[in-house]
Order: C-alpha cells, then structure tokens, then sequence
C-alpha cells in the first residue's frame, strides 16, 4: 500500500490551465489548491475537482507555496504549478514509488512547451523536486525561482514525466524574461556577486551554447533555436540589471 498523497497547487487566474492540471493527478487522495485572488474561473474549477480551496494574498512565491504544502493533509505532497501536468505514465511510477519510499523525495522530468511545439523526445530535460515529504523538505527563499529544498537523500523518477505549458508563445517568454529579471536583482545583490561583468560578456554565450548543444535544444528545430537565444538573453539581462543597480547606487 502507498504512501497517502495530497496534490498541492497555487493558482491565480488560471483557468485555461487549470483543468488539465488537477485532471492529471485526479487520483491524489487529497487535492489542495490555494488562490491568491483569481477574478476567472479558476475557483470554480478548483471546487469542480472537489479541491479543499482556500483564499490568501499573493506573498511572494516561496512563501505562498509553503503556505499551501503546510495546508496537506497528508506527508506526502506532489507540487505541481497550475500551467503544469503529469504526462501519460507518471502515476503508475510514483504509486509505485510512495509504496515504500528510502528517500524523502523525488526529482520529476519536466518536458517544456517551446511555443508552438514541444521538447523532442531526444532532449536532455531539467528534474525538479516535486514528489516529497513535507515534513523534511522546504520551500527555500530564492525570489520567482523558489524550489522545494532538502540536505537529505533524494532520487529521481526518470519516467514520471510532467509537462509545462507556460510557455505558448514568443511574447509570453520574453515577458517572463523580463519579469524574472528584475525579480532576482536585489537576491543576486545580497549574494554579493563578484565579476558581473565578465558574468554579462561571458556567461550568456556559454548558457546558449549548454542549452542548444548540451540539452539537446537544436532537436526542437527553429524552436529550439528561439528558446536558446531567449534564455541567454536571460542570462545576459540579469546580470545587466544588476550591473544598473550597481552603477545607480555609486552614482
């Protein structure tokens, strides 16, 4: 017998995805979806699904993922964000992980939408802790890229793959590009970073080149390509943004 499981998600206007989301994992026993103030549908698909939905402002988001994985009922938590979805597959393998879990989580595969396509099957995809028990493993405080934590041994579950759609187009992503951007300038500030310019000359040329040659990213065709470029100019307008910074507090 496995492990009981709660699914857990933050939401905010996302009905076009949402749907799709707690459908994926609708055999979860407990479904825990906390909302920060959607004006669309969301709720009533939340409650549809037979969600424990609960109502608090939008506090940042590591903190407002702990507030809900904290609201569980049961240890064990899959963490999915409202865009994302277990693909065909998953659920038979992290049932057959929770049975008797050695670790106190799992690392997930996540397959990207590259606009108006998504990752071929031969590219290298990044894993995320998503699969975990909430009694030894956090939230940490990195601002926009908050990510479940633990010092404690993990694995990773090659077959339980979820999918993202939160990126369906070109504009969505260079909106991210810049959003995100500027939400890491003060918590890259605080790290003391030394050699941001050479940071800003070097690394974007050397993040493409790891995306597109190393992840496999040229499998996705022009896609792929446009997704290399466009992460390496997130490389290069972090580090731009905090060399502003710099240079407005000096001034």
């Amino acid at each position: 017998m496995r492990e009981r499981l709660s699914l857990v998600v933050t939401t905010l206007n996302n009905a076009p995805t949402l749907e799709r989301c707690l459908a994926s994992a609708s055999w979860a026993d407990d479904v825990v979806v906390l909302d920060s103030g959607s004006s669309d549908a969301t709720q009533a698909i939340a409650a549809a699904h037979g969600a424990r939905l609960f109502h608090e402002a939008f506090k940042g988001y590591a903190v407002q993922k702990q507030s809900a994985i904290d609201k569980a009922a049961h240890r064990w938590v899959l963490l999915l964000d409202a865009d994302e979805a277990l693909a065909d597959g998953a659920r038979a393998v992290i049932e057959t992980a929770l049975q008797a879990p050695v670790v106190v989580g799992f690392r997930l595969p996540r397959r990207e939408q590259v606009f108006w396509t998504f990752n071929h099957a031969g590219v290298r995809l990044n894993t995320h802790l998503r699969l975990f028990d909430r009694e030894r493993v956090r939230m940490n405080a990195v601002p926009v890229h908050a990510a479940p934590e633990t010092k404690e041994p993990i694995l990773t579950l090659r077959d339980a793959v979820f999918v993202h759609y939160g990126e369906p187009d070109i504009a969505t992503k260079v909106g991210k590009i810049n959003a995100y951007s500027s939400g890491l300038v003060e918590h890259k500030r605080r790290k003391r970073q030394r050699f941001v310019f050479a940071r800003l000359v070097l690394y974007p040329w050397l993040f493409f080149l790891r995306q597109y040659v190393g992840k496999r990213w040229f499998l996705d065709g022009w896609a792929g390509f446009i997704n290399a470029v466009s992460a390496a100019y997130y490389v290069f307008l972090k580090y731009a943004k905090v060399y502003e910074a710099q240079r407005k507090e000096k001034s």
